[in-house]
């Protein structure tokens, strides 16, 4: 008699990595440990003063997920190692979502983010992981180029055992959960911190001097997790209090300023360890420095519809037009203040983002509620009380903050140009899939929200 083999729901895989490499980078960087629980007290101390938050978070599932809530970040070499990655989110339930140039803000890559997309599987848990390709072709040094790409090409960051789970996954519609746990501690050593290098202290120096981020892309074995993102309900509280627990953070936050509804995306970071690694001359090694690993926090707002963010894109370009943010933060307060001073045109209740269409809302029955009413309109409904529209929370990232931590954290001291050079069709070419349009997804999940509350008061 033949028994089917039980699949483990992707969703379960994905928690598990997520758990795992939660744990792994709070042991390879204590600080990343410390920064968690103060999240946990800062989003604790926000819930209790305000019930009506806590309330709508537990209504609309959101609550639950916060305290798991993670986005991590890798960087990777070359197209072939984008593809498997793919492959290897795809067992995970993750997609790629979103087109990312970071050219724009001299940040020699560009990017995705794989994430679950479905609202039953962010809320069973929402990691996210921002992805880099590293733009060797931006690199003006010729010969430079070509050592790097040799380099590149003679390193494997995944296991051969990870290839063979990824292979058995695709083949058979998933994985048992014996092999899911070995899935996760093999795909878990490409994320690995490894402190010997690929190459030696002078290729390292001339890749540092091409961009920082090249060599940390090209110098080492795999694509270490460079971040883990817990996410917050009040970043400026977090902001204010890191110093308290021995934590530097950055000097601005990223994002949008504060405001009375969130919108979109707000990150801060902790600067980069230097940490000790060792470099290859001949057959033996020398000690060298290294700085990459990082901690980074995040608060999220609504997702903002195409008008909606052209509004926020125009008001950020004004207000750095008014002060360009300095890496090393002398100018912080000036450029908040211009900040401020430029979102003051940006609608700051809900209702008003709702009505001029600049932000995406999911709708659902008011308590009570019920059928007969006939056919109405959104509005009509709305003005009987008998729907009501609930934020939905920015899922994505801002490839301008992105580079903003990237900068801080690769340096204060250096900022090498490159000219913005967006090409989609190229990465998704490397990708070896279409990213997902965050706009059409977003849209998606508002108008099957209303069309099934509309449907349920006929």
């Amino acid at each position: 008699m033949t028994h089917l083999r039980a699949t483990l729901p992707a969703d379960v895989i994905r928690a598990r990595f997520s758990a795992a490499m939660s744990a792994m980078y709070r042991d390879e960087v204590p600080a990343y440990g410390v920064l968690i629980d103060l999240v946990a007290e800062v989003n604790a101390a926000t819930l209790a003063a305000d019930p009506a938050l806590r309330a709508r978070l537990a209504a609309t599932d959101g609550l639950e997920r916060i305290t798991e809530e993670r986005h991590g970040a890798i960087r990777l070499g070359t197209a072939a190692e984008l593809a498997m990655m793919a492959r290897v989110f795809a067992v995970m339930g993750m997609a790629p979502v979103g087109y990312y140039d970071l050219t724009e803000a001299s940040v020699p890559v560009h990017a995705t983010a794989f994430r679950p997309v479905g609202a039953e599987s962010l809320r069973r848990n929402p990691f996210r992981v921002f992805t880099s390709l590293l733009r060797l072709d931006l690199i003006a040094d010729a010969a430079l180029r070509a050592e790097a790409e040799a380099v590149l090409a003679a390193r494997q960051i995944f296991t051969p055992a990870a290839v063979a789970l990824v292979e058995k996954a695709e083949r058979e519609g998933g994985l048992g959960s014996t092999d899911a746990d070995r899935f996760v501690a093999e795909v878990l050593e490409t994320f690995r911190w490894h402190d010997r290098a690929l190459v030696s202290a002078d290729l390292y120096r001339r890749l540092h001097d091409a961009h920082r981020l090249v060599a940390d892309v090209v110098s080492f074995r795999g694509p270490h997790i460079n971040h883990l993102t817990p996410r917050t309900l009040d970043i400026d509280r977090v902001q204010e209090l890191m110093p308290t627990r021995g934590i530097t953070p950055k000097a601005v936050v990223e994002g949008p300023p504060t405001r009375r509804c969130p919108i979109l995306l707000r990150q801060t970071s902790f600067k980069a360890l230097e940490e000790p690694v060792s470099f290859r001359q001949g057959a033996d090694w020398v000690a060298g420095q290294h700085t990459a690993r990082f901690g980074e926090i995040e608060q999220r707002g609504i997702a903002l519809t195409p008008k909606g963010r052209a509004l926020y894109d125009q008001l950020l370009t004004e207000a750095r037009k008014a002060v360009r943010p300095a890496p090393d933060g002398s100018n912080a307060a000036a450029y908040m203040a211009a900040l401020g001073a430029a979102f003051a045109a940006f609608p700051d209740d809900w209702d008003s983002i709702r009505r001029e269409g600049l932000g995406y809302f999911a709708w659902s029955l008011t308590e009570g509620a019920t059928g007969g009413h006939g056919q109405l309109t959104a509005e009509a409904a709305l003005a009987k009380g008998l729907i009501q529209p609930d934020p939905i929370v920015y899922e994505d990232f801002l490839p301008v903050s992105a580079a903003g931590i990237f900068q801080s954290n690769l340096g204060d001291d250096v900022q090498q140009e490159f000219a913005a050079s967006p090409n989609q069709r190229r990465f998704e070419a490397e990708l070896g899939r279409k990213v997902l349009n965050e706009f059409d997804h977003y849209a998606g999940i508002e108008a099957a929200s209303l069309t099934a509350c509309l449907a349920a008061l006929v």
